[in-house]
């Protein structure tokens, strides 16, 4: 029996876990969960998995919380200390990392350092701090799975294989809403045209990045880390179908690739169960019924967000979670309708320019990093966002 931890059980990931866990309550148990602010959702998810422990954001939040809830109660913790509580629970065996943000940074880490495997959703941990982050993995001797659809795909397509004879990594993009979008009238895009992703159910910060593609830019600096491969062996493809989920190219021309429909429950279950596999209720793929699968390179030009975060990691250091930090700023702004979309990457890339990258040698250090991106993304913007 597997006993999990859910940082951010009432995401999309999160919610998308626990489906699992339902169907398989022989293979898993739910120890902790930490959300946000639906906390009617997250008394639902107490109820039917009854975990030993809650953290929510505030203490506010736990106090109602603690009143919504009838009969026997898990101890309700509240704000990073409660995030930390659930990260290192004793009884947890994984923690699934799925918050949103740079915030899964601290948690994450404090789960690796207690010794617990981490099945990663949260990209921006090793974004924002992945040479620290794998080298903590490495030290106390942890498994990290990637969740990532994307990630798992390579991952899956890893296996069997030396990584001696990779030549290279592509990872997959749909493109997003705006792929055939006029590039003149993507400053008159509403937050509700953002949020319209073809083919994924995301949550409203993820779904904004991919129509930006920083999404995908944080996912070839999260691929650099988890697979140890340098940016200039990692390529993007814009795949409309989002079929094939990304791929493997090998030295002799081979290239191996893992395929299925949209859909996060595969990828979850295969981080929770590697290196078995388990029904997921996940359509099956009937390659019969593709009208056809297209490739081609994306347009720097129509995704500059894209290549900052190649600029980032080109750049090192602290710049990546500076970048990340004022990505989460300017995204924040967009979807209160402060700002236009295309001043999402404008904002990013005044913020870089205005950062000089120095060397982190610890998760602190992160932290200061990222909080001056967001100040000076804060500035630039001269907006207040509280």
């Amino acid at each position: 029996m597997k006993k999990l931890t859910i940082l951010g059980s009432t995401g999309s990931i999160g919610v998308s876990t626990l489906e699992i866990v339902a169907a398989h309550r022989d293979k898993f148990s739910v120890v902790a969960l930490t959300a946000g602010n639906n906390l009617e959702l997250l008394k639902q998810q107490i109820e039917e998995f009854s975990p030993q422990l809650v953290a929510v954001l505030t203490e506010d939040s736990a106090k109602k919380l603690g009143q919504l809830l009838t009969g026997k109660k898990p101890e309700i913790l509240f704000g990073v200390p409660g995030l930390i509580a659930a990260a290192t629970a004793s009884d947890t065996s994984m923690v699934v990392a799925a918050i949103v943000g740079a915030a899964g940074l601290v948690p994450t880490a404090a789960a690796i350092k207690a010794g617990k495997d981490v099945a990663l959703a949260n990209k921006e941990t090793l974004v924002t701090a992945g040479r620290l982050i794998m080298a903590l993995v490495k030290e106390m001797g942890v498994k990290l799975y990637p969740v990532d659809s994307e990630h798992s795909a390579v991952f899956q397509s890893l296996q069997g294989h030396r990584s001696e004879d990779v030549r290279r990594i592509i990872l997959t993009a749909s493109g997003g809403p705006f792929l055939n979008f006029p590039l003149e009238r993507l400053a008159q895009v509403s937050v509700k045209d953002a949020l319209a992703h073809p083919n994924w159910s995301m949550g409203q910060k993820i779904t904004i990045d991919s129509a930006s593609m920083m999404n995908k830019g944080l996912e070839v600096i999260e691929a650099r880390w988890l697979f140890d491969m340098p940016a200039e062996r990692i390529s993007v493809n814009i795949h409309p179908q989002s079929i094939i989920h990304s791929m493997v190219e090998y030295v002799d021309g081979c290239v191996m690739a893992q395929l299925g429909v949209p859909d996060m429950k595969a990828p979850i279950a295969y981080a929770l169960t590697y290196p078995g596999r388990v029904p997921t209720g996940v359509k099956p793929l009937d390659l019969t019924t593709l009208s056809g699968l297209t490739f081609f390179n994306p347009d720097h030009g129509r995704f500059p967000a894209l290549k900052l975060a190649y600029r980032a990691l080109d750049d090192g250091e602290s710049m990546p979670a500076v970048m990340n930090a004022a990505n989460e700023v300017a995204v924040e702004a967009f979807l209160r309708g402060k700002i236009s979309f295309p001043a999402i990457a404008a904002t990013i890339e005044k913020t870089m320019d205005a950062h000089q990258p120095h060397s982190l040698d610890s998760i602190e250090a992160v932290l200061h990093a990222d909080r001056w991106g967001r100040e000076k993304g804060r500035e630039l913007l001269g907006i207040n966002l509280a």
